[in-house]
């Protein structure tokens, strides 16, 4: 799978408050909760937002709790993938089970600016920031983990695979 868009970027420990604020908890609604992912932080973001945009951020991304909200809000609002220097466990796992691509690469983090464009192959781990030209490598997942995300998530690779497909 190749990716390619521009860089939305933030800090270390932006954890699962910030992504999609508590407020918003009592609806399942991906638009509603894409239109308020990352407000707090970022008022902007839903309308600087192009889709396809790539969010990079630092480390311990997605701390705190364990609720899939915060992943879903980032995949409904079009950002096709997210870079960090690593993700906090358990947002890791949402992520890969709602579909959700991620890849760890702090070098490709360090070496980005807001506003940069990407390139990246899931699939070989690849990331390229066009506007400067270089290069970084990240570990790819395993085929069936690529696999699940390009379903869409878990429940749907689930899905394909009790249909036979």
């Amino acid at each position: 799978m190749k990716l390619r868009g521009q860089v939305i970027k933030y800090g270390d420990n932006i954890d699962t408050d910030v992504i999609i604020p508590a407020r918003y908890l009592n609806t399942t609604d991906e638009k509603e909760l894409a239109s308020h992912c990352m407000e707090d932080i970022d008022p902007a973001f839903s309308s600087k937002l192009r889709g396809g945009d790539i969010m990079a951020a630092g480390s311990n991304f997605g701390c705190g709790s364990s609720r899939e909200h915060a992943p879903a809000a980032i995949k409904a609002s079009g950002v096709s993938c997210v870079i960090a220097k690593d993700f906090a466990r358990i947002f890791y796992r949402n992520a890969i089970n709602i579909g959700l691509p991620i890849l760890e690469c702090p070098a490709a983090v360090e070496g980005c600016s807001d506003g940069d464009e990407l390139a990246v192959d899931l699939d070989g781990g690849i990331i390229e920031n066009l506007t400067t030209g270089a290069k970084y490598s990240a570990s790819p997942f395993p085929g069936f983990l690529q696999d699940i995300i390009a379903s869409g998530g878990l429940m749907k690779a689930a899905e394909k695979l009790v249909a036979g497909k």
